[in-house]
């Protein structure tokens, strides 16, 4: 190897180092790793710093953030009167839940944040962290697959709204060849009409207020409805017929709020002492008669049966 020193290292020849291993020397190779070399340190803190940040993020708890944040967010129902009415003009909205949400949210000083949903959607909103609280579930076993349920809030018997001259009585009157039976898709009304109702003609709708439009229209003969939102469809619209608790047999499901579900419990377990005692002081009782009265149901035409 008579070549000058230059002319090796311009070619790539490898020499052996002091420890007998080899290591190709090229005029490029010095340079680029010193350049690679601080390029890397000067990102490392940034990496280090957007991971750590992404650590405490999805380490933070519902009730941690909550409190951090002063913001409580919450699903709100387009349609689901007497616990959520919006105002169209004002873009504000009232109901019984609404009712609700903002005393949970004094108890955290915060503030509410709204995400328009429905029930089978707000399931989804807790799994994706968009909401913290989603109002009036019925908890099922694959819904606790995903998510936490509070104490409940009400027990509540299921019926149907039907139309005017149909006056069923027990789920056996719906399930036939020749009855029309709506209901909103991934809510527990669906799963009473596809339980107790496999004979008859089956339609799902995205929202509460397409399954009326339906009955209104005779497109349907009952709208399967728990009680409190049947009763507050009827009061709304006496036109669309009468509400009718169903037996034989009688389904009455616990109404829950759906929260995360995380290792940290502080935040359910905030709620369900609060739903506790306004369980026990009857306080959760007005809210829902208010709502009711607000759309023409006086406390006399509540179901007996109806348990706060």
């Amino acid at each position: 190897m008579n070549e000058p020193l230059s002319v090796m290292v311009r070619r790539g020849v490898s020499f052996f180092t002091e420890q007998g291993d080899t290591a190709p020397m090229t005029t490029e190779t010095p340079a680029l790793s010193r350049r690679m070399l601080a390029a890397a340190a000067m990102a490392l803190p940034m990496v280090a710093a957007a991971g750590s940040a992404r650590a405490d993020n999805a380490a933070e708890s519902t009730f941690d953030r909550v409190r951090r944040t002063k913001v409580l967010r919450i699903a709100v129902l387009p349609g689901a009167a007497p616990y959520f009415q919006k105002d169209l003009a004002a873009g504000t909205w009232s109901g019984a839940c609404m009712s609700m949400a903002n005393d949970i949210a004094k108890v955290f000083d915060a503030k509410l944040e709204f995400l328009e949903s429905t029930y089978g959607n707000s399931v989804l909103d807790l799994q994706s962290n968009k909401i913290d609280l989603a109002f009036a579930l019925n908890p099922t076993p694959a819904r606790a697959l995903s998510i936490g349920f509070t104490h409940p809030m009400i027990i509540h018997p299921f019926g149907c709204v039907a139309k005017k001259g149909f006056e069923p009585v027990k789920w056996e009157d719906l399930n036939k060849p020749d009855v029309r039976i709506v209901f909103d898709l991934g809510s527990l009304h669906e799963t009473a009409a596809r339980r107790y109702c496999p004979k008859a003609q089956l339609t799902g709708f995205k929202t509460t207020d397409e399954c009326t439009l339906a009955l209104q229209s005779g497109r349907a003969d009952a709208h399967i409805l728990a009680a409190i939102l049947g009763l507050a469809a009827v009061g709304k619209n006496p036109a669309l017929g009468t509400y009718r608790l169903l037996g034989e047999p009688t389904v009455a499901l616990p109404s829950c709020l759906g929260v995360q579900r995380e290792p940290d419990t502080k935040f359910k377990e905030v709620i369900d002492a609060w739903l506790d005692m306004n369980r026990g002081n009857g306080q959760i009782r007005e809210w829902l008669l208010e709502g009711l009265a607000s759309f023409g149901v006086s406390r006399d035409q509540v179901p007996a049966s109806l348990s706060f």
